[in-house]
Protein backbone atom coordinates (compact mmCIF):
# COMPACT_ATOMS: atom_id res chain seq x y z
CA UNK A 1 0.00 0.00 0.00
CA UNK A 2 1.17 3.70 -0.28
CA UNK A 3 0.27 6.63 0.92
CA UNK A 4 0.22 8.60 -2.04
CA UNK A 5 1.59 9.04 -5.35
CA UNK A 6 4.51 11.26 -4.26
CA UNK A 7 5.44 8.18 -2.04
CA UNK A 8 4.68 5.63 -4.79
CA UNK A 9 7.38 7.48 -6.82
CA UNK A 10 10.13 7.56 -4.18
CA UNK A 11 9.79 4.16 -3.64
CA UNK A 12 9.54 3.22 -7.58
CA UNK A 13 13.03 4.94 -7.82
CA UNK A 14 14.82 3.07 -5.44
CA UNK A 15 13.99 0.49 -7.52
CA UNK A 16 15.86 2.01 -10.76
CA UNK A 17 19.16 3.85 -8.75
CA UNK A 18 22.21 2.53 -9.52
CA UNK A 19 21.89 2.13 -12.99
CA UNK A 20 23.79 3.82 -15.72
CA UNK A 21 20.89 6.46 -16.11
CA UNK A 22 23.49 9.01 -17.90
CA UNK A 23 20.94 10.66 -20.42
CA UNK A 24 17.82 8.84 -19.17
CA UNK A 25 14.30 10.46 -20.10
CA UNK A 26 11.37 9.99 -17.57
CA UNK A 27 7.96 10.12 -18.98
CA UNK A 28 4.73 10.56 -17.18
CA UNK A 29 1.11 9.22 -18.43
CA UNK A 30 -0.91 12.12 -17.48
CA UNK A 31 -2.55 12.71 -14.79
CA UNK A 32 -1.63 10.85 -11.86
CA UNK A 33 1.32 8.91 -13.62
CA UNK A 34 3.10 12.75 -14.21
CA UNK A 35 3.33 13.46 -9.94
CA UNK A 36 4.98 9.66 -9.49
CA UNK A 37 7.17 10.67 -12.12
CA UNK A 38 8.17 13.38 -11.05
CA UNK A 39 9.51 11.99 -7.79
CA UNK A 40 11.30 9.31 -9.94
CA UNK A 41 13.10 11.76 -12.01
CA UNK A 42 14.05 14.51 -9.42
CA UNK A 43 15.75 11.16 -7.66
CA UNK A 44 17.52 10.25 -10.79
CA UNK A 45 18.71 13.67 -11.70
CA UNK A 46 16.66 12.90 -15.28
CA UNK A 47 14.88 14.66 -17.66
CA UNK A 48 11.14 14.73 -17.10
CA UNK A 49 8.69 15.31 -19.72
CA UNK A 50 5.34 13.27 -20.16
CA UNK A 51 3.08 11.01 -23.08
CA UNK A 52 0.00 11.36 -23.95
CA UNK A 53 -1.96 8.04 -24.50
CA UNK A 54 -5.60 7.20 -24.15
CA UNK A 55 -7.52 4.52 -23.41
CA UNK A 56 -9.92 3.17 -25.43
CA UNK A 57 -13.03 2.40 -23.59
CA UNK A 58 -15.61 -0.43 -23.71
CA UNK A 59 -19.36 0.14 -24.90
CA UNK A 60 -21.63 0.53 -21.65
CA UNK A 61 -18.16 0.28 -19.13
CA UNK A 62 -16.24 3.12 -19.94
CA UNK A 63 -13.57 1.64 -17.28
CA UNK A 64 -12.72 -1.73 -19.40
CA UNK A 65 -10.55 -1.45 -22.27
CA UNK A 66 -10.34 -2.64 -25.32
CA UNK A 67 -7.04 -1.02 -26.68
CA UNK A 68 -5.38 2.50 -26.66
CA UNK A 69 -4.51 4.86 -28.92
CA UNK A 70 -1.32 6.96 -28.44
CA UNK A 71 -0.36 10.39 -28.94
CA UNK A 72 1.33 9.85 -32.58
CA UNK A 73 -2.10 8.41 -33.62
CA UNK A 74 -1.07 5.24 -33.43
CA UNK A 75 -3.61 2.68 -32.39
CA UNK A 76 -3.30 -0.89 -30.14
CA UNK A 77 -6.51 -2.89 -30.18
CA UNK A 78 -7.39 -5.77 -27.89
CA UNK A 79 -8.49 -8.51 -30.22
CA UNK A 80 -9.87 -10.50 -27.41
CA UNK A 81 -11.57 -8.13 -25.93
CA UNK A 82 -13.31 -6.69 -29.07
CA UNK A 83 -14.11 -10.32 -29.83
CA UNK A 84 -15.66 -11.04 -26.56
CA UNK A 85 -17.89 -7.73 -26.50
CA UNK A 86 -18.97 -7.56 -30.14
CA UNK A 87 -17.59 -4.08 -30.62
CA UNK A 88 -19.01 -2.42 -33.97
CA UNK A 89 -16.74 -0.85 -36.06
CA UNK A 90 -18.32 2.38 -36.32
CA UNK A 91 -18.22 3.10 -32.29
CA UNK A 92 -14.64 2.16 -32.40
CA UNK A 93 -13.88 4.60 -34.67
CA UNK A 94 -15.45 7.16 -32.81
CA UNK A 95 -14.14 6.12 -29.91
CA UNK A 96 -10.46 6.87 -31.56
CA UNK A 97 -11.69 10.02 -32.89
CA UNK A 98 -12.88 11.13 -29.27
CA UNK A 99 -9.59 10.16 -27.79
CA UNK A 100 -7.84 11.86 -30.23
CA UNK A 101 -9.31 15.47 -29.59
CA UNK A 102 -8.38 14.47 -25.80
CA UNK A 103 -5.04 13.57 -26.59
CA UNK A 104 -4.80 17.22 -28.26
CA UNK A 105 -6.56 19.18 -25.90
CA UNK A 106 -4.12 17.71 -22.96
CA UNK A 107 -0.71 17.96 -25.25
CA UNK A 108 -2.11 21.57 -25.78
CA UNK A 109 -2.95 21.94 -21.86
CA UNK A 110 0.73 20.57 -20.73
CA UNK A 111 2.97 21.61 -22.96
CA UNK A 112 1.59 24.87 -24.34
CA UNK A 113 3.88 25.47 -27.94
CA UNK A 114 7.04 24.00 -25.69
CA UNK A 115 8.43 20.68 -28.19
CA UNK A 116 8.32 17.05 -27.20
CA UNK A 117 11.69 15.66 -26.84
CA UNK A 118 14.15 14.08 -28.90
CA UNK A 119 14.26 10.15 -28.39
CA UNK A 120 16.67 9.27 -30.86
CA UNK A 121 18.79 6.17 -29.29
CA UNK A 122 17.82 7.01 -25.73
CA UNK A 123 16.55 5.26 -22.61
CA UNK A 124 13.03 6.38 -21.78
CA UNK A 125 11.30 5.29 -18.43
CA UNK A 126 7.28 5.33 -18.95
CA UNK A 127 5.60 5.74 -15.58
CA UNK A 128 2.09 5.68 -14.48
CA UNK A 129 0.74 5.39 -11.13
CA UNK A 130 -0.57 1.81 -11.86
CA UNK A 131 -1.23 -0.31 -14.88
CA UNK A 132 -4.39 -2.50 -15.03
CA UNK A 133 -4.82 -4.16 -18.34
CA UNK A 134 -1.71 -2.51 -19.87
CA UNK A 135 -3.28 -1.47 -23.58
CA UNK A 136 -2.56 2.01 -23.07
CA UNK A 137 1.00 1.26 -21.94
CA UNK A 138 1.63 -0.74 -25.06
CA UNK A 139 0.14 1.88 -27.43
CA UNK A 140 2.86 4.11 -25.89
CA UNK A 141 5.83 1.84 -25.83
CA UNK A 142 5.44 1.21 -29.39
CA UNK A 143 4.38 4.98 -30.22
CA UNK A 144 8.18 5.37 -28.74
CA UNK A 145 9.85 2.94 -30.55
CA UNK A 146 8.46 4.15 -33.90
CA UNK A 147 9.36 7.81 -32.85
CA UNK A 148 13.35 6.03 -32.13
CA UNK A 149 13.61 5.62 -28.56
CA UNK A 150 15.96 3.13 -27.68
CA UNK A 151 15.49 0.99 -24.51
CA UNK A 152 12.19 1.35 -22.90
CA UNK A 153 11.99 0.81 -19.11
CA UNK A 154 7.93 0.56 -17.69
CA UNK A 155 8.21 1.43 -14.36
CA UNK A 156 4.87 1.59 -12.16
CA UNK A 157 4.35 1.27 -8.94
CA UNK A 158 1.32 -1.13 -8.94
CA UNK A 159 0.01 -3.86 -11.80
CA UNK A 160 -1.77 -7.42 -11.99
CA UNK A 161 0.89 -10.50 -13.20
CA UNK A 162 -1.25 -10.29 -16.58
CA UNK A 163 -0.78 -6.76 -17.04
CA UNK A 164 2.87 -7.14 -16.87
CA UNK A 165 3.74 -10.52 -18.48
CA UNK A 166 2.03 -8.77 -21.72
CA UNK A 167 4.42 -5.82 -21.38
CA UNK A 168 7.12 -8.04 -21.16
CA UNK A 169 5.91 -10.11 -24.12
CA UNK A 170 6.78 -6.76 -25.64
CA UNK A 171 10.09 -6.67 -25.40
CA UNK A 172 10.16 -4.41 -22.19
CA UNK A 173 11.81 -4.03 -18.96
CA UNK A 174 9.35 -3.78 -16.59
CA UNK A 175 9.83 -2.24 -13.06
CA UNK A 176 7.22 -2.67 -10.64
CA UNK A 177 6.99 -2.38 -6.56
CA UNK A 178 4.01 -4.43 -6.21
CA UNK A 179 2.75 -7.16 -8.41
CA UNK A 180 -0.84 -8.37 -7.05
CA UNK A 181 -2.57 -11.47 -8.56
CA UNK A 182 -6.22 -10.00 -6.54
CA UNK A 183 -5.84 -6.45 -8.35
CA UNK A 184 -8.91 -4.83 -8.80
CA UNK A 185 -7.90 -0.98 -9.57
CA UNK A 186 -5.21 1.06 -8.97
CA UNK A 187 -6.66 3.42 -6.59
CA UNK A 188 -7.04 0.01 -3.99
CA UNK A 189 -3.46 0.66 -3.49
CA UNK A 190 -3.01 3.81 -2.33
CA UNK A 191 -4.48 5.41 1.05
CA UNK A 192 -4.79 9.14 -0.81
CA UNK A 193 -5.58 8.46 -4.81
CA UNK A 194 -7.09 12.08 -5.53
CA UNK A 195 -7.86 13.01 -8.42
CA UNK A 196 -4.77 15.06 -10.40
CA UNK A 197 -6.38 18.10 -12.19
CA UNK A 198 -4.64 19.58 -15.35
CA UNK A 199 -3.16 22.76 -13.25
CA UNK A 200 -1.45 20.00 -11.19
CA UNK A 201 -0.03 18.41 -13.65
CA UNK A 202 0.96 21.72 -15.88
CA UNK A 203 2.22 23.21 -12.99
CA UNK A 204 4.59 20.25 -12.06
CA UNK A 205 5.97 19.91 -15.54
CA UNK A 206 6.74 23.88 -15.52
CA UNK A 207 8.54 23.65 -12.23
CA UNK A 208 10.61 20.95 -13.29
CA UNK A 209 11.12 22.49 -16.76
CA UNK A 210 12.20 25.84 -15.36
CA UNK A 211 14.48 24.24 -13.07
CA UNK A 212 16.09 22.09 -16.05
CA UNK A 213 16.90 25.20 -18.04
CA UNK A 214 18.50 26.83 -15.34
CA UNK A 215 20.72 24.47 -15.30
CA UNK A 216 19.73 23.10 -11.44
CA UNK A 217 19.00 20.11 -10.30
CA UNK A 218 15.26 19.32 -9.70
Amino acid sequence: MFRDRQQAGRRLAERLEGRPGVGWLVLGIPRGGVVVAAEVARRLGAELDITVPRKLRAPHNPELAIGAVAEDGSVYLDERALSALRVPAEYLQEEVREQLREIERRRTAYRGDRPPPELGGRTVVLVDDGIATGSTMIAAVRSLRSRGAGEVVVAVPVAPPEAVRRLRQEGCEVVCVHEDPLFVAVGQFYDDFTQVSDEEVRAILQAFWRQQEGGGGA
